[in-house]
């Protein structure tokens, strides 16, 4: 079974700031992921010529499942609001994906809040700014049918130093009746080492640098799982970080033994 993570960067090229669907489906054909979680994803925005690019990856993945969660209505950066439950119509939004090739027997949507503070950002990597801190949610799925996961959780959380960390207790505390083995994947926006220290019980599945994409030195997506009864970690086979011709980050991908 083959798990990744990726922050899209809304399907923009770093190269020549270009949003382009192909390249996007391109990106995401090689990892061959039985399941794909996917980060800054937008959904009829302009800037990406208003498609839904969780469709988009779940055809080019060939998935069997699919889902997208908003974080937020509008347009991020600019004139948006927090996303609620029933916000799935045709409004541009942004937030988190999910998609597979194994049935989906169930999903739930986990909220898990944003800072109250204005946050420093780096504008187009030059003009510092002021801006509001994002809400922040998980989209977990739990897969139908017998399989090496039992859940699989996609996020994306804040980039505040100790917001970060009180929402991966809160999303951990969530999945603690998740049928396991439980899977998180996402950018957490945390160094490499803090994630497992953060959450006792929980295994980091791969170790390895996936920003900036051009030349990684920090790893701030990751693949955290955890064991139950009778559930426990499966094998894990191979992992790493994976190019493409999209986003700021590198894909992160793991293979498990069955």
């Amino acid at each position: 079974m083959r798990l990744a993570t990726f922050n899209l960067l809304h399907g923009r090229s770093p190269v020549d700031g270009v949003v382009d669907p192909d390249r996007l489906m391109a990106s995401v054909v090689p990892l061959d992921a039985d399941v794909l979680a996917l980060q800054e994803v937008d959904r009829g925005q302009e800037r990406s010529g208003r498609v839904d690019q969780t469709a988009l990856v779940a055809t080019a993945t060939d998935a069997v499942d699919a889902r997208f969660l908003p974080a937020l209505v509008g347009t991020p950066g600019e004139q948006w609001r927090e996303a609620g439950e029933t916000d799935a119509g045709a409004e541009p939004s942004y937030g988190v994906g999910l998609v597979s090739r194994l049935p989906v027997a169930r999903w739930r949507r986990i909220p898990l809040g944003s800072s109250p503070a204005r946050l420093p950002l780096l504008i187009d990597a030059r003009r510092p700014a002021l801006v509001r801190d994002e809400p922040r949610v998980a989209l977990a799925a739990e897969l139908a049918g017998p399989a090496p996961v039992g859940t699989v959780v996609a996020t994306h959380l804040s980039f505040a130093p100790g917001v970060n960390v009180v929402q991966l207790l809160r999303l951990a505390h969530a999945l603690r009746d998740a049928r396991p083995p439980v899977v998180v994947l996402g950018d957490l926006n945390m160094p490499g080492p803090v994630p497992p220290a953060v959450l006792p019980g929980w295994r980091s599945l791969v170790r390895e640098p996936t920003f900036p994409g051009d030349l990684p030195r920090i790893q701030l997506d990751h693949v955290l799982a955890r064991g139950g009864p009778g559930a426990p970690l499966p094998e894990v086979v191979q992992g790493g970080a994976v190019a493409g011709p999209v986003s700021d980050h590198r894909a992160l991908l793991v293979e498990l033994g069955g």
